[in-house]
């Protein structure tokens, strides 16, 4: 994903770089505060990726690319676009607030002049990424200096982008505080029962017992165990009678002719059936 951002900024700096391609990045990507709130909520995502023009794009690149692949690592795609576009969308809304508020208010407001300034770049995305890891991965060091340096530019150059990048800050804050407070899923009841309560808990999968059962009942080898059938089996010359757990219930014995070598039957051979 970082490679994607990445490449989706350097694609619309190259096309914006020609008179059609820029026609193509302002109908696109291009979001002011002047705009229909519609019109600007639709143009957001494809502002996050139009490089502003007063910043140094490579610049902007390396600290994209950084940002993004940190965050996917860290937190996930979902997770990192959402917060990319929450901190971005902080932003802009805010000039808006500020522009409706006017000059005054200890230098709240905006004059509306403001509102025709071009408000695109992925910096808003970046500095809320960098402050939402570390937000939630407890690092100071990294919260110390994206908020340090964002606030010094704010001092030395208290422009629109200053402001919205303060802006993203305030917006990754509130949600590295709110990560973790809402559970992903509310558990079962069979997940919280002990188990004498639990009538699911420790019994086999369904059919597991009668799949043991049909193995603990098939005979090895091969071999047909007699013993296990209702009907007798052809038994081979001089293996004896057929055991008695052969015969069904209330069935007849049967009756089997015995010869010997001269074709007479006598006790001497098979014995009397």
């Amino acid at each position: 994903m970082a490679l994607l951002a990445t490449s989706s900024v350097i694609f619309f700096h190259a096309i914006h770089q020609t008179p059609k391609g820029a026609v193509v990045v302002r109908l696109l990507g291009e979001v002011r505060a002047d705009l229909p709130l519609p019109l600007a909520l639709l143009r957001t995502p494809v502002s996050l990726f139009v490089p502003a023009l007063d910043l140094p794009v490579w610049a902007g690149i390396t600290q994209l690319f950084l940002a993004f692949a940190i965050a996917e690592l860290s937190l996930g795609r979902a997770r990192t676009l959402v917060v990319a576009y929450a901190t971005t969308l902080a932003g802009t809304l805010s000039v808006r607030v500020m522009i409706a508020i006017g000059p005054g208010w200890w230098g709240l407001g905006l004059p509306p002049e403001i509102g025709q300034v071009l408000d695109t770049g992925p910096s808003a995305a970046v500095v809320g990424l960098f402050t939402y890891i570390a937000v939630i991965r407890r690092a100071p060091v990294l919260f110390a200096f994206t908020g340090g340096s964002m606030l010094l530019e704010s001092v030395v150059k208290p422009n629109l982008a200053a402001r919205e990048h303060l802006i993203a800050i305030g917006a990754a804050i509130v949600l590295g505080l709110l990560h973790g407070r809402f559970p992903a899923r509310r558990p079962r009841p069979e997940d919280v029962l002990p188990a004498t309560l639990n009538p699911g808990y420790g019994s086999p999968p369904v059919g597991a017992t009668n799949r043991r059962k049909r193995d603990h009942e098939r005979p090895l080898g091969g071999v047909i165990d007699e013993r296990r059938l209702n009907v007798p089996l052809p038994r081979r010359a001089g293996s004896g009678p057929p055991p008695a757990a052969a015969l069904g219930a209330g069935s007849a014995p049967i009756q089997r002719a015995c010869r010997c070598e001269s074709g007479e039957p006598g006790a001497g051979c098979c014995g009397a059936d």
